[in-house]
């Protein structure tokens, strides 16, 4: 298994993205590809290839966050991005992972690998650990701002697809997000989705399910729209990040009390479990369903640990052999 890593995308890269590369090569035992300017790569790895299987692939171009996604793609052939997603297009690579420009990734894995065929859009799927003691997916979490019932529907039979096999669910209950449990409730997307999802044969949709609910773990597979998703997504990592200030400046406060480490303290209140259900770097990053291969999207913000963390999460995809499950896979084309 080679995995590729987009070591130039990213607030941190690429000091970050090779510490996390560097740990997941050692944890996990895969043989791991950073893509980015070569010289400095080398500087960073090179003491690290021999004995890890590290390697090294020159992209002397990067995509930036403020460039429009598809212009970049088609101007910089030779950027991380693009070098890596043809890695696995051409099979030299099992997977792909970047946390640079997203729109990028979207852009460049639907030119050069395409749909799986009978999926009409790609959906980026991200696990949310916020209720022990089974992680909940949520899908869309970001790639599609408009959608119509349809794509909801398709992404709720390739979550299942995926929870089933990343998670050993037999039977993944899906939820569909709404602002009311009652089936009228809601939009338009929302009231035909949920007439779809009823209707069809071989998913465990358990209804519309409200906000409170993904707290309280109601639905293995959340569904929604890519804009909704987002928002979901990019609450509860900034809820993450207030709820780890707060711990760390009681703990701070209570340790000297108390005479114990602030991480000693927050296990004995029962805080520190919680602050790392809601810490979006234990989960690594977001498949992106429906393309013809392995990607994985890590937030902008990620350091060494989301990227071990995803490299880790890539492993058990390509191990389950994700992509190909959800191609052999009969998909509703109901308009």
């Amino acid at each position: 298994m080679i995995i590729a890593v987009d070591a130039a995308g990213g607030e941190h890269a690429p000091r970050e993205i090779v510490k996390g590369a560097i740990k997941a090569a050692q944890e996990y035992d895969v043989n791991i590809v950073l893509v980015g300017n070569k010289s400095i790569l080398h500087m960073l790895a090179g003491h690290y290839m021999n004995k890890l299987n590290i390697k090294i692939i020159d992209a002397p171009e990067v995509i930036t966050y403020n460039e429009p996604p598809l212009k970049a793609v088609r101007s910089k052939p030779n950027s991380s991005i693009v070098i890596g997603i043809n890695m696995v297009r051409d099979g030299a690579a099992s997977a792909f992972i970047s946390a640079g420009n997203t729109g990028a990734v979207l852009c460049a894995s639907l030119l050069n690998l395409g749909k799986i065929k009978g999926i009409d859009r790609p959906a980026l799927s991200s696990f949310l650990n916020i209720s022990p003691p089974i992680p909940a997916l949520l899908i869309d979490a970001g790639a599609n701002a408009n959608c119509h019932p349809n794509n909801l529907v398709q992404f709720a039979q390739m979550g299942s697809v995926y929870t089933k096999h990343i998670l050993g669910i037999s039977a993944p209950s899906i939820g569909l997000l709404n602002n009311g449990e009652e089936e009228i409730k809601g939009n338009r997307l929302a009231q035909e989705t949920h007439k779809l999802l009823k209707k069809l044969n071989g998913l465990n949709f358990i209804g519309n399910i409200e906000g409170q609910d993904i707290m309280k773990g109601k639905a293995n597979v959340i569904v929604t729209d890519g804009f909704t998703g987002n928002i979901v997504l990019k609450t509860i990592e900034g809820m993450g990040d207030t709820l780890a200030n707060v711990a760390r400046q009681a703990g701070q406060i209570f340790s000297i009390a108390y005479h114990l480490r602030g991480r000693e303290l927050l296990r004995d209140i029962g805080l520190g479990s919680l602050v790392k259900r809601v810490d979006y770097t234990e989960y690594g990053g977001a498949y992106l369903m429906g393309v013809n291969g392995n990607i994985i999207v890590s937030h902008g913000r990620s350091q060494a640990k989301t990227i071990k963390n995803a490299i880790g999460l890539a492993k058990q995809t390509v191990e389950r052999d994700i992509c190909r499950i959800i191609k052999e896979e009969s998909y509703d084309q109901t308009d």
